[in-house]
């Protein structure tokens, strides 16, 4: 008779720390992006994707729309330093959104922001369903999701439009929580 050792362990090979940092945006029925951005993003750095990367990813948007379009991003240090919001103050007159904006955006906002509510989670979701074992399989994951999301132009469209209702919702509850009432 054969017994296990209930103390015994067995090694085995998890993820090991990697990771990747990637920038999308939405737009209607577009997913802009995606860049990937240094393993540290630093207000520099963020500051030469706006200048530099930024404008070839909205080449594809109609004019009309990026004359109007509000530009948002979340409380990240480098999304706020000086030369980043004068960049964004120019290049977005009174048309971003974030710390330090006109239009300021309250921290820890995910059910309000369609890249938080619904794309992050999902594209988690999908990116972790297979496991990686180097940064290179966990960047071709990601494009792939990436790729098949893109497909997706009508739910895009109703998570981009979904916003408005998350809005009105937490209008109604001043403030509190409302997923509930989705």
């Amino acid at each position: 008779m054969v017994h296990e050792n209930p103390h015994s362990t067995v090694e085995t090979k998890f993820q090991s720390l990697f990771s990747i940092n990637v920038w999308c945006g939405m737009i209607d029925d577009m997913l802009i992006g995606p860049i990937i951005l240094d393993d540290h993003v630093t207000g520099q750095n963020y500051l030469d994707f706006l200048q530099n990367e930024l404008p070839k990813q909205l080449e594809y948007v109609p004019l009309a729309t990026r004359i109007a379009m509000y530009f948002q991003h979340d409380g990240a240090p480098s999304h706020y330093t000086r030369h980043v919001m004068q960049h964004l103050n120019d290049t977005f007159p009174n048309r971003w959104i974030g710390r330090g904006s006109t239009i300021n955006w309250p921290p820890r906002s995910l059910d309000l922001t369609p890249l938080d509510f619904c794309l992050w989670c999902f594209m988690k979701s999908e990116v972790y369903r297979k496991k990686v074992d180097t940064r290179d399989e966990l960047l071709v994951n990601i494009l792939d999701v990436i790729a098949c999301i893109k497909e997706c132009q009508d739910a895009l469209r109703r998570t981009t439009r979904h916003v408005f209702t998350r809005v009105a919702k937490c209008i109604d509850v001043d403030g509190g929580i409302f997923e509930h009432l989705l």
